[in-house]
């Protein structure tokens, strides 16, 4: 029953719109209007700017790593608690409080390993600070990060189930980016400096 309850935790904790809150707190705009459409980080700050960017990165981290924290203190099973953070990941990328239209849980995943995944994710996280200083699309790097994470966990040692959860997560994330993926191959991909004009 507990899990249960943390893993709606999890997901209800996913679903709040940072992304969408933030812009349209600090700018009175609708987010899904401008840019590609998405309520991440990456789109705020092209749309909105700095500011906005790390408020919605800090709260797209803290509701992924909230649940966590709240499974570690009640479960015992690494596979319960990777439900818990997977119901976070998945609440932002379909939000029961934004019509199931999210983000591309990418900032959410790395809040929910922080705590379960610290070794693997900082060597993702390296690959993906590489990506974007060289190439400078943040979708790049993402994809880069999320598919090297389980690999890392796994040559790391990890527990399986954290494994099986990476991998998952990856595989959502990858998804989620599959129109990005598209304009990478076609070379039409948005760099960090192109800023969105708001009408």
């Amino acid at each position: 029953m507990v899990t249960v309850l943390l893993i709606a935790v999890g997901y209800g904790l996913g679903s709040i719109p940072t992304g969408l809150l933030i812009a349209r707190w600090q700018k009175g705009v609708d987010i899904r209007q401008h840019g590609s459409g998405n309520i991440g980080m990456t789109n705020v700050l092209r749309a909105v700017g700095k500011g906005p960017a790390v408020l919605t990165l800090v709260g797209d981290l803290a509701k992924g790593l909230i649940p966590v924290l709240l499974a570690r203190a009640w479960l015992t099973s690494p596979w319960a608690i990777g439900l818990v953070a997977l119901a976070a990941v998945v609440g932002h990328l379909y939000p029961l409080f934004a019509g199931f239209h999210g983000g591309k849980g990418v900032a959410t995943t790395l809040g929910v390993f922080i705590p379960l995944l610290p070794g693997p994710l900082l060597i993702a996280f390296v690959v993906w600070a590489a990506c974007v200083a060289f190439r400078r699309q943040v979708s790049l790097g993402s994809l880069v990060a999320a598919a090297s994470l389980p690999m890392v966990a796994l040559l790391w040692g990890s527990p399986a189930a954290y494994i099986l959860y990476a991998l998952l997560a990856a595989a959502l994330i990858w998804y989620r980016h599959r129109e990005n993926i598209e304009r990478l191959l076609a070379g039409t991909e948005p760099t960090i400096g192109q800023r969105v004009r708001l009408s």
